[in-house]
């Protein structure tokens, strides 16, 4: 039986390129349908909270099952985990392209968020296992890559699919795309992969930690209503007794210890919390913006935002590399100055400001981005032994996915208190410009903030 830890290039290559091509599928997904949003809400006649609850579901779908499946990657077989994933991302997708109502659309979002859980938990371990120490960093970055390169495309031909075929193109292309890496697997990858086959899976902690988890984003949906106050505070409850499981039971589905003993690994994943808590919703943000206060077609507002997964693309790589060479902590807490740098050039947004003043705000945030996220993976996949690279990459993953749920959540709250549940029309524009630039105020200060916990996290593990 091979496995990737023998480090054969050959296969080693084999797993880059499905890897690869199975990350590109969600970020391209996601940022594909966010600039079809306003098609989907004037079909269904849907308001702005309803029509962030299609990128929302997903994302919380994704948070509850990833830690869980990474440590069912870990007992079962990656191999499994990944191929199951991408087959029950492409039949969600089929049911998202045929969906009749905002309600089915919002199942098949959860059902791609559970697949997406499948994807995730697993790629980063599998790189990890499949190369030495050395070129670590360098496939990571372009791991990193081609999820921004997803990240570019899906704005720019999801703009193009919608204004020529609709809405409904994007899932039926990705319903095509995603049988590529099934086919690759069942023919480029044999054997199996499972760290710790034998241990026993945590179902209580599991459901303990989802539990946890929807009370947290369904409180911060409600918010600020006085049950939205109610499911935060008993989020808080749930999840410190997931903390107390986890600490007491063998094998526990997320090692808490990890968090308290190994300093580099819990600020390497705080940082990441911080980072996508206050980046995330850019894109949606501005992804209406263009559409509703600059009057772009979905094609053009799609060119626009292109061009920071651009920059993020271009990049990563290379940082991805200099964090082979040198200290991770200190090219990621540079990435979170620009990062806060980009998004105050956004808190003074305007209708009369210029196009090329969100271009330059873009390239700045782009940079700092791709100068945080690479660096910080290999920090993070580098402090931990091999038995927990799964659980590790889903820990990362779940980061990642909170931050992005909390960064949703921001821009929720912010248009429910200022606009409420009212479609977007000429008569609120002001109201709008209002929320987006409090949400760029709220995603500065918590960048500011997620420099001091980058820096941190002390010298990175050698």
């Amino acid at each position: 039986m091979q496995h990737p830890d023998q480090h054969n290039p050959q296969h080693a290559t084999s797993v880059l390129i499905i890897t690869c091509i199975s990350s590109f599928l969600t970020p391209f997904n996601g940022s594909s349908i966010n600039i079809a949003l306003p098609s989907i809400g004037s079909e269904f006649t849907a308001d702005a909270i309803t029509l962030s609850w299609i990128a929302t579901s997903f994302l919380l779908a994704t948070a509850i099952f990833m830690v869980p499946l990474g440590r069912l990657a870990d007992i079962y077989g990656m191999k499994k985990m990944i191929v199951t994933g991408l087959i029950v991302y492409i039949f969600a997708a089929l049911l998202a392209a045929i969906a009749n109502s905002i309600m089915l659309l919002l199942v098949a979002r959860v059902i791609q968020g559970i697949a997406s859980a499948m994807i995730s938990s697993t790629s980063s371990a599998l790189l990890v296992l499949a190369f030495p120490l050395k070129q670590r960093g360098r496939v990571l970055g372009i791991n990193v890559a081609v999820v921004y390169v997803g990240l570019s495309l899906g704005p720019f031909v999801g703009g193009l699919l919608t204004q020529a075929l609709g809405w409904r193109s994007i899932f039926w292309l990705i319903t095509v795309l995603g049988i590529i890496p099934v086919v690759m697997i069942f023919w480029l990858l044999k054997g199996e992969w499972a760290a710790a086959r034998g241990e026993k899976f945590d179902l209580p902690g599991s459901i303990i930690y989802g539990l946890g988890l929807v009370a947290l984003i369904w409180g911060f949906s409600a918010l600020p209503d006085w049950t939205g106050f109610a499911a935060v505070a008993l989020s808080i409850i749930i999840l410190g007794v997931f903390v107390k499981w986890e600490l007491k039971v063998k094998s526990p589905a997320l090692d808490i210890k990890h968090f308290i003993i190994n300093r580099g690994f819990a600020f390497a994943n705080l940082a990441a919390l911080i980072n996508y808590a206050a980046t995330y919703a850019v894109t949606f943000l501005l992804s209406l913006y263009l559409q509703y206060i600059k009057g772009l077609p979905p094609g053009n507002a799609g060119l626009v935002i292109l061009v920071m997964p651009v920059i993020q693309a271009v990049f990563s790589p290379i940082t991805g590399r200099l964090s082979d060479r040198f200290d991770p902590r200190l090219l990621a807490s540079t990435g979170m100055a620009l990062t806060m740098a980009g998004l105050l050039l956004l808190v003074f947004l305007d209708g009369s400001l210029p196009l090329y003043y969100i271009i330059i705000s873009l390239i700045v945030l782009g940079l700092g981005f791709a100068l945080f996220s690479s660096p910080n993976t290999n920090s993070v996949m580098s402090s931990v032994n091999r038995e927990s690279l799964a659980v590790a990459s889903a820990t990362l993953g779940t980061m990642r996915l909170i931050g992005q749920m909390l960064s949703m959540g921001t821009a929720m709250l912010v248009l429910a208190v200022i606009i409420g549940h009212t479609p977007i029309t000429e008569t609120i524009f002001p109201q709008f410009e209002l929320s987006v630039k409090i949400c760029f105020g709220i995603f500065t200060v918590l960048c500011f903030g997620g420099i001091f916990a980058s820096m941190a996290r002390g010298q990175a593990r050698r």
